[in-house]
């Protein structure tokens, strides 16, 4: 499995789509699977990235497929970033996106470890299944 991202790259955004709650995300992979529901244990593979100027994707920052091991929380109860508890909460299961989360729902105005304050964080996200 390989990340739908890369460092450099740069992204067509007329292709995404925007939510209601303003996270850009463009389906890479369908799936007519089920979506998780709040309270379900999900598993991904995601890599995150900063964004670098409005559409090139910049330095990577994490990746569950560099560890070689999937990531696992309980969906809606603020384990991650609002951002993620949004985008997981729409996807299916077996579908993959890619994301583009601004920052008041990453981490906002707090920087954390290699992740600046305000940033917007793009992330491949392949949700695997539910507990």
């Amino acid at each position: 499995m390989k990340s739908n991202i890369t460092s450099g790259e740069m992204l067509h955004l007329e292709d995404f789509t925007t939510s209601k709650h303003g996270i850009v995300y463009k389906i890479v992979k369908e799936s007519d699977q089920e979506k998780p529901e709040v309270g379900d244990i999900v598993t991904v593979h995601y890599t995150g990235c900063l964004l670098k100027g409005s559409h090139e994707v910049g330095k990577k920052f994490d990746s569950s497929l560099d560890r070689g091991e999937p990531f696992q929380f309980t969906l809606g109860f603020g384990q991650v970033i609002k951002g993620w508890d949004l985008s997981l909460a729409d996807m299916k299961i077996g579908e993959e996106r890619i994301v583009l989360l601004p920052a008041h729902l990453a981490y906002g105005d707090r920087s954390v470890s290699v992740i600046p304050a305000n940033s917007t964080l793009i992330f491949d996200i392949k949700l695997l299944g539910t507990e």
